[in-house]
């Protein structure tokens, strides 16, 4: 696929973001929106007849992605077909194109001894392209089986299977407990790196192709599972897993320490709301911040904390530095467990002068000021001996803060629409339902996405609501 000698002609080089200083000043997305179709081609051409290509199996893409076609495609430029071969597995790759981490690359067999092909930014130009071309319409559907779908929750698995189910006749209502369809997609990823415009954009796009859309409904509360079981013929809970791992230690109570999510999600409703997400109740203005936990949702904190004037801001990582290279515990095609400078290190490098990440740390205690808020946290260093957290003696360290987000992430979804359900738990708090059949232990309830599999990734979610929705079409024929 690609050019047969273009691993060997062509360096890899990905899409740069905007500038710092320029991304900084606003909350618009971090890329650029240029597509170079000529830089495209070459970075297509990469991708080698390598045999048993690894991206698009289950270590690299979970949703299977015909990644060496589309490379070839891009190549030739051939971009509309390039987009057709896109589409056959992946219902939202203008999300994936932006948010996803790319196990593929990390499966990439060019990247054994090279780097890998620049796959993520591919994608993202395919579906950007196919919708300024006008190529993305919504989907007619010829015939219709009368029977009814209610699905619960609007992340990305529950959009996925509304999708699948509404293509293969059905009628597909989502219910969603926020003010605004999307989710994780809308509250739990800041504007700068998914717009929310894109996501309104594929929302109105099913909407157009059959898909009902109902908000402000918290099934389990504001209506029961026994009542939405009468009106149809079966239900779909993608829920998402938003239970999130907390910190009890010592004044845990402290006005200002937040979940991360929360602070997340008030953020992006203040810039929706009121056009500055700097208007939100939790801003982290003049404020010295601590992100305690890392990965993608502690560096949305960190991106966000900048653009809203933080004083200071200090990641905390309980693990130790990542190595450059992988370990030869982590061998290809597993996902490469290295060290890696996100958009959110790179700004907090800009604006700060130093990566805020400390790592080794652990914390025991958080302090109140006279008022009952949070004025800083005690630390200890940490180190792992033989699956054991051993403190180091000497290394107690006071900090000042002022606002406290805890991004150590989710535990397993909340309960109370399973309790309603009267549905099983796995011995994670998961609901219970096996992966390729997503059927509950109530006939007629299927489950899908981190509600079912734990906290995971978007494609995953994907994956799972394509999935669940072929499961549900075959119980609605029998």
């Amino acid at each position: 696929m690609g050019k047969v000698t273009g691993f060997k002609e062509f360096d890899r080089r990905t899409q740069d973001y905007r500038p710092i200083e320029l991304r900084l000043k606003d909350y618009g997305e971090i890329f650029s929106g240029i597509h170079d179709n000529a830089h495209l081609q070459k970075q297509g051409a990469r991708c080698m007849d390598c045999g048993v290509p690894f991206c698009q199996s289950e270590n690299g893409c979970p949703v299977n992605n015909l990644i060496p076609e589309w490379n070839d495609l891009v190549y030739h430029n051939k971009w509309q077909e390039a987009l057709t071969r896109l589409h056959k597995t992946n219902n939202f790759p203008e999300f994936t194109g932006r948010v996803c981490p790319a196990p593929c690359e990390g499966s990439c067999v060019l990247g054994l001894n090279n780097s890998a092909v620049t796959i993520k930014n591919i994608e993202q130009a395919i579906v950007d392209k196919g919708f300024e071309k006008g190529w993305i319409q919504p989907t007619k559907i010829a015939h219709r089986t009368g029977k009814k779908v209610a699905i619960i929750g609007s992340g990305p698995a529950g959009l996925a299977a509304a999708a699948e189910i509404n293509k293969l006749g059905h009628n597909a209502t989502v219910f969603e407990r926020s003010d605004r369809i999307g989710g994780l997609l809308m509250y739990g990823i800041p504007n700068m790196k998914l717009g929310k415009d894109i996501v309104k954009r594929r929302v109105n796009l099913l909407k157009n192709s059959g898909v009902e859309f109902i908000t402000n409904v918290d099934v389990g509360k504001d209506i029961s599972v026994a009542q939405l079981q009468n009106n149809f013929d079966a239900l779909v809970f993608t829920t998402g897993a938003t239970h999130a791992r907390d910190l009890p230690v010592d004044n845990r109570d402290a006005q200002g320490v937040h979940l991360a999510l929360e602070y997340l999600t008030k953020s992006t409703q203040s810039l929706l709301d009121t056009g500055s997400a700097n208007n939100s109740k939790l801003s982290a203005k003049d404020k010295d911040v601590i992100v305690i936990g890392g990965g993608d949702t502690g560096t949305d904190c960190i991106g966000t904390a900048i653009r809203q004037g933080a004083k200071s801001i200090v990641n905390f990582e309980l693990m130790g530095k990542p190595s450059a290279r992988r370990e030869d515990n982590n061998p290809w095609p597993l996902w490469p467990l290295i060290y890696r400078v996100d958009y959110g290190h790179a700004e907090a490098q800009k604006v700060f002068g130093k990566d805020p990440r400390q790592y080794h740390l652990m914390t025991k205690s958080f302090i109140k000021d006279k008022s009952g808020k949070v004025a800083g946290l005690n630390t200890v260093n940490v180190d792992f001996k033989n699956g054991q957290l051993i403190e180091r003696k000497g290394s107690e360290k006071t900090w000042n803060a002022q606002l406290v987000l805890l991004s150590m992430g989710f535990v397993s979804p909340e309960h109370y629409l399973s309790d309603d359900a009267n549905i099983e738990l796995d011995k994670r708090g998961n609901y219970q339902a096996k992966y390729g059949e997503y059927t509950t232990s109530k006939q007629g309830i299927f489950a899908a996405g981190d509600c079912r599999r734990g906290q995971s990734l978007v494609v995953w979610a994907i994956n799972e609501g394509r999935g669940v929705a072929q499961k549900v079409n075959q119980y609605l024929k029998k």
